[in-house]
């Protein structure tokens, strides 16, 4: 059984390798994005949001129309 596991990976290559019907190249890509995703979030939005609400605090009251 484990001669024939091991014929099965050893013939077949990465691209046609699935994980729960999953090409790894997909989970591979997925989880790229979905890293691009975090690091957006954290260096982009997180400070932005910061910096408008730091700014929305510390603005004076004025007239308002």
């Amino acid at each position: 059984m484990l001669n024939l596991l091991l014929k099965l990976i050893a013939l077949r290559p990465l691209l046609s390798m699935a994980i729960f019907g999953i090409p790894i190249v997909a989970l591979v890509l997925i989880g790229l994005f979905a890293v691009a995703a975090v690091k957006i979030v954290l260096f982009v939005a997180v400070p932005a949001m910061l910096i408008w609400l730091v700014w929305r605090l510390m603005r004076k009251p004025g007239p308002t129309t």
